[in-house]
């Protein structure tokens, strides 16, 4: 004999709470404390509850159907786990929450780049969009989205994107700048930055950040060389031997992504170099990569996958009512600076 499926009712019982409660919760609904939320939760995978989105969706005659939208470029290999792991925070939140994500990849390069990504409302029937780096600061995207009554989350913007629509993000600039005073603390002063691709907003207040590190102790352009790369390790191995042949001679070379400063980490190993002794490299993100590299690299933690959760959160929250905020509203998570074995003294 087939057992009953768990109903809402069930888990409301099991949680000690009242049915909206539930209802609030598995819809990302706001004033909830983090309690009753977290006995919900508990109550849901006890019980292996599934919303039945199909259910729903005859039943509102909505798609209950989100665009996560990433940026790609053709030439280089995607920044690997940034995209993963903001998806799989993205799938975990649909999944308790009854939706279904649709992950996009859009070339930033092509001209028809807005049309690809508002077809996606009309042609797929999505209901809401989240737009990651750079696509989170492209303003007229984003309008171009709300004005056909789609709800949008922007994960990371670094600019004019932050006021447009609600959105969920850490503070690079701040990233920057705890990481870069780490290394001044450490007595460096002479340095190299490898900063992201042109127009990623979020990685230039990285940039930012590392700047205003240094002015504070008096350094500036004399005390430091920097390039651009595009996020990937290649990147990382192609721009370490400028910087390891500047006339500067770079004591600390900051990255920002793990996965040029592992491939800076392993140039620096090709050229027999001991790392930290010869050289100090500092990352972003806190990717799987860097606690597996060789020294485990100093980085800047943010919570990567917590930020696809939130947005799906937020987004659903404006798709059911829970957030009838006027305005846009801005969630900014915790970073850390954390200290591996890629840095040490001068």
């Amino acid at each position: 004999m087939t057992s009953k499926r768990p109903t809402i009712d069930d888990v409301a019982r099991l949680s000690g709470v009242a049915r909206v409660t539930v209802s609030r919760v598995l819809n990302g609904g706001p004033n909830v404390r983090d309690e009753v939320r977290a006995r919900v939760m508990q109550a849901v995978e006890q019980l292996d509850y599934k919303v039945n989105p199909q259910a729903r969706s005859l039943a509102g005659g909505a798609s209950r159907l989100l665009a996560f939208v990433f940026a790609s470029d053709p030439d280089n290999e995607p920044n690997s786990y940034y995209e993963s792991a903001l998806e799989l925070g993205a799938l975990r939140a649909c999944l308790a929450l009854g939706y279904q994500v649709l992950v996009q990849n859009v070339p930033q390069q092509t001209p028809d780049r807005q049309k690809r990504i508002l077809d996606l409302i009309t042609t797929q029937r999505c209901e809401g969009l989240i737009l990651s780096p750079p696509y989170s600061d492209d303003v007229a995207l984003i309008e171009a989205a709300l004005a056909q009554g789609c709800k949008v989350v922007t994960v990371s913007p670094g600019g004019p994107g932050k006021g447009k629509a609600d959105g969920v993000g850490v503070d690079d600039e701040a990233g920057g700048y705890d990481v870069t005073r780490e290394l001044l603390r450490l007595g460096h002063r002479r340095f190299g930055f490898i900063a992201g691709l042109e127009g990623h907003l979020s990685a230039d207040r990285r940039l930012r950040g590392f700047q205003r590190a240094l002015a504070e102790q008096g350094l500036g352009e004399g005390d430091c060389v920097v390039l651009r790369g595009d996020f990937t390790f290649r990147s990382g191995t192609h721009l370490a031997p400028q910087l390891l042949d500047h006339p500067l001679k770079p004591t600390a070379l900051v990255c920002a992504n793990d996965d040029m400063a592992a491939g800076v980490l392993s140039a620096a190993h090709a050229r027999g170099l001991s790392i930290p002794a010869d050289l100090s490299i500092t990352g972003f993100d806190d990717a799987p990569v860097a606690a597996i590299v060789w020294p485990p690299l100093t980085t800047v933690h943010q919570p990567v996958k917590v930020l696809g959760q939130r947005a799906v959160e937020l987004l659903v929250a404006r798709l059911t009512g829970a957030n009838l905020a006027p305005e846009p509203v801005f969630e900014q998570l915790e970073h850390a600076v954390v200290s591996r074995q890629t840095t040490t003294a001068r």
